[in-house]
């Protein structure tokens, strides 16, 4: 009697914990999917020269950094968020072209990390390259970029 107790107990708790993970792994799939499109939706807008569609990717609080190695020393330049829109929708549709693939996607709850490896294009010609490091957050209205800083190298 006791080792059927046993089992029952033991197979109850396997099935929930095997449930549990199904579950945390549909959020983070979900979470995943949410993250990419909002990292997309910026490069669209930059592709389109797209202010209104740029700003919906952005928290208010928004950090923007470059990493600048120059002469064998490197500083961190910072950009607005006004700046930086300003500068998109000054650009002709079509001239900002950023390839990017999704190299890691990490989510715990309502933070997440994206590193996304890229090629720059200015009107069609190949102008640089190097990493995007993103810190996102999910605020009421859904996941939005918190930080972004990168490389640039030729």
């Amino acid at each position: 009697m006791m080792y059927k107790l046993l089992l029952i107990c033991l197979t109850s708790i396997v099935f929930n914990n095997a449930n549990a993970q199904s579950n945390s792994t549909k959020i983070n799939n979900d979470s995943s999917f949410a993250i990419k499109e909002v990292i997309n939706n910026m490069f669209t807008a930059m592709k389109n020269s797209d202010t209104v569609l740029l700003k919906t990717c952005f928290s208010s609080s928004v950090v923007f950094q470059t990493v600048v190695s120059k002469n064998g020393t490197v500083s961190v330049k910072e950009e607005s968020i006004k700046d930086f829109v300003n500068s998109i929708g000054r650009q002709p549709v079509g001239s900002l072209d950023e390839r990017i693939s999704f190299e890691t996607v990490s989510v715990n709850k309502d933070l997440a990390i994206a590193w996304t490896p890229y090629q720059f294009y200015y009107n069609g010609k190949y102008s640089h390259e190097g990493v995007n490091s993103f810190q996102l957050v999910k605020f009421a209205e859904g996941w939005k970029i918190q930080y972004l800083i990168d490389t640039r190298y030729r």
